[in-house]
């Protein structure tokens, strides 16, 4: 059975940083396409991030050369590194997998079977 388990977030200080962890279960990360996606209170939610099987990454351009998506291979474990935070960056933060190569519907929620459970992240200006 899949299970994602997610760790860290958290509260900082505008301009600070956090790192955000996705530990995966029961699959091997080699063949899925891995993502972030974020929602604020009154927001939909919005993809953040995406590696896919190949490690190739696409970013969201709210987060483009702040956030940084990474693969631990050998312990099956999907980062999100947040630096440079902003207040507007406060929102619930989900990873998600899918057992294929996602591309252009990256960023859509309904392209991945399986999430994790969520973690606060809130930047305090």
């Amino acid at each position: 059975q899949v299970q994602l388990v997610q760790a860290g977030g958290g509260s900082v200080q505008a301009g600070g940083s956090l790192m955000l962890s996705c530990a995966a279960y029961g699959y091997e990360h080699s063949w899925y396409t891995m993502a972030w996606f974020r929602q604020a209170p009154g927001k939909e939610p919005e993809g953040v991030a995406v590696i896919d099987p190949n490690d190739r990454t696409i970013y969201a351009a709210s987060v483009e050369g702040r956030f940084t998506c990474s693969k631990d291979h050998a312990n099956n474990i999907l980062y999100l590194q947040l630096n440079s935070l902003k207040p507007e960056d406060t929102a619930i933060y989900y990873c998600a997998a899918e057992p294929r190569t996602i591309k252009r519907d990256w960023y859509k929620q309904n392209q991945y079977k399986h999430w994790g459970q969520g973690n606060q992240v809130t930047v305090a200006s």
